[in-house]
């Protein structure tokens, strides 16, 4: 089975001790493509070089919310510049993070909405980053439309999942779909058209039950298709096809 991880820090420090041992076990459980998405400016050379090993490793540049602090003035203009010299997969990880509390919410939709505006220019699909946020974030989509994308770590409710759909957007499911205890994500998950749902790890966090209180892993993402399986009462292999085509569509992903 073919799998397409949608979302995976594959770059970031945690694992620079085995990078290649993971990539080798997660290529070995069947994930043909991983989508690694940035979180500030100054990650973006080493994402773009670990890129460019692989044919099967595809960038996102792009300034996450959490990250505020890291940003400055000056960033969204080295992303048009970057994403003009490197071509990326995607924009991302970008959005509005209403969750964590002293994070400046005027500054932060600034910055979406840039980064928006980059992201249509450019005609690339964008990676979504939304906590706590949903509302705000439909509505500045509405207002600068991109070409699709990702709600990474989709939490929202079918209504807010139907608006997503409307502008285009799959809905990522990861590690939290692998918690007997998740049932509102569970059942999400299981009433969802199949036709709007990607794959995701979100490594190294949000890492699945068989893990728990480990580093979480592109490896694992077999679990997450057994755990969507289960709960949709569907055949592994049949949604590991759908949502690998999903995930090619939706990011204009070379198909095998």
């Amino acid at each position: 089975m073919a799998l397409i991880d949608t979302h995976c820090h594959l770059d970031v420090a945690e694992f620079d001790s085995d990078r290649a041992a993971v990539l080798a076990r997660t290529r070995a459980a069947g994930v043909t493509g991983l989508v690694i998405p940035a979180i500030h400016r100054a990650g973006w050379p080493g994402l773009l070089a670990l890129c460019a090993t692989a044919a099967d490793l595809y960038p996102a540049l792009g300034l996450h919310p959490v990250y505020l602090d890291q940003h400055q003035d000056a960033d969204p203009a080295a992303l048009e510049r970057a994403i003009a010299d490197a071509r990326p997969t995607a924009i991302g990880e970008i959005g509005l993070d209403y969750f964590v509390r002293e994070l400046d919410r005027d500054r932060q939709q600034a910055l979406f909405e840039a980064q928006l505006a980059i992201a249509r220019a450019a005609g690339l699909p964008v990676l979504l980053h939304v906590r706590k946020a949903h509302e705000q974030v439909l509505a500045t989509l509405k207002r600068i439309p991109v070409c699709g994308g990702i709600a990474h770590a989709f939490s929202g409710g079918s209504e807010e999942a139907r608006r997503y759909r409307d502008l285009g957007f799959a809905l990522g499911f990861g590690g939290m779909l692998t918690f007997e205890r998740s049932n509102k994500l569970r059942a999400m998950a299981a009433a969802l058209p199949v036709a709007s749902i990607v794959l995701e790890t979100d490594a190294p966090d949000l890492t699945v039950a068989a893990h728990q209180g480990e580093r979480n892993s592109p490896e694992y993402l077999p679990d997450v298709l057994a755990a969507l399986a289960q709960v949709r009462g569907e055949d592994p292999r049949r949604l590991a096809e759908q949502t690998t085509a999903n995930a090619a569509a939706v990011l204009g992903l070379p198909v095998d």
